[in-house]
């Protein structure tokens, strides 16, 4: 049976599109059958951070309206044979997505991914509630600031309250945290957000921090997912779907570099 993850978040900026689409294509890279939905009807940035923009005929709202099949809209990865693309319209009108639609859609990829990413638009805008309602379980990605962890709490309550399995009476969503741009000096200076001052906050599972990194915003400018480098966002990536998929993984990134602690580990070795 498919999963379906929704990769959210309250406030935007965050970097959810480069998170579905790294999440999405290490997925399909261990072998899972997996497509990656983009659900921010009128920017359609996912398209551009997997490097596949020029490929786009149809989109998510064409198959809404039956305009084209599932088949013509999807994308296949040139890179990785597992993974296919379902693009964004970049249409204005955001009501065309409608709950029953986005359900007959969901319920088609099932039938051939093994997992299906949703990148949800920032906030509790319809095409986010969409987004969210079929999920199975959430990525709920933040920055380490105080405005993102709170939106961040609101959008937990919506997953809780306004899921179809909150109102199917089902076991409720899977609630995962991540968190990007994440800067251990300037945590331990306390001028940024602790990862375990937001665990506190928010009290779902961590699953891993993405270390800032100038290489993520290059991966993503050239269309090439940071995941398939050995820099230590694309490591953090790889990580946090081991995690995910149940392995046993040590945190990483969580200490500065050449720190007390960091001198300790090493002398161990």
């Amino acid at each position: 049976m498919a999963r379906v993850i929704v990769v959210t978040s309250g406030k935007g900026g965050v970097g959810k599109t480069t998170t579905s689409a790294n999440i999405a294509f290490e997925l399909a890279r261990r072998g899972h059958p997996t497509c990656v939905v983009d659900f921010d009807i009128g920017l359609r940035n996912l398209d551009l951070v997997l490097g596949c923009e020029r490929r786009v005929v149809y989109d998510l709202v064409n198959v809404l309206q039956g305009e084209a099949r599932l088949s013509q809209a999807l994308i296949r990865d040139k890179r990785e044979k597992n993974l296919a693309i379902l693009p964004a319209s970049q249409t204005k009108n955001k009501d065309v997505l409608t709950l029953d639609g986005v359900g007959r859609i969901i319920a088609e990829l099932a039938e051939e991914f093994s997992y299906i990413v949703c990148d949800s638009p920032a906030g509790i805008e319809q095409g986010a509630m969409h987004a969210m309602y079929y999920a199975d379980d959430a990525f709920v990605v933040v920055n380490p600031e105080v405005s993102s962890v709170r939106d961040a709490d609101r959008m937990i309550g919506l997953l809780t309250a306004k899921s179809r399995r909150a109102q199917m009476g089902e076991p409720p969503i899977k609630e995962y945290l991540l968190v990007t741009r994440y800067q251990p000096k300037r945590v331990a200076e306390g001028e940024m957000l602790s990862a375990d001052d937001i665990i506190d906050t928010l009290r779902i599972k961590l699953l891993g921090v993405i270390p800032e990194s100038s290489d993520v915003l290059q991966a993503s400018n050239s269309g090439e997912p940071v995941v398939q480098s050995k820099s230590q966002a694309g490591e953090a990536y790889k990580d946090i779907v081991g995690r995910y998929l149940g392995e046993d993984v040590p945190l990483r990134f969580m200490n500065v570099e050449g720190g007390f602690f960091s001198r300790l580990f090493k002398w161990g070795k």
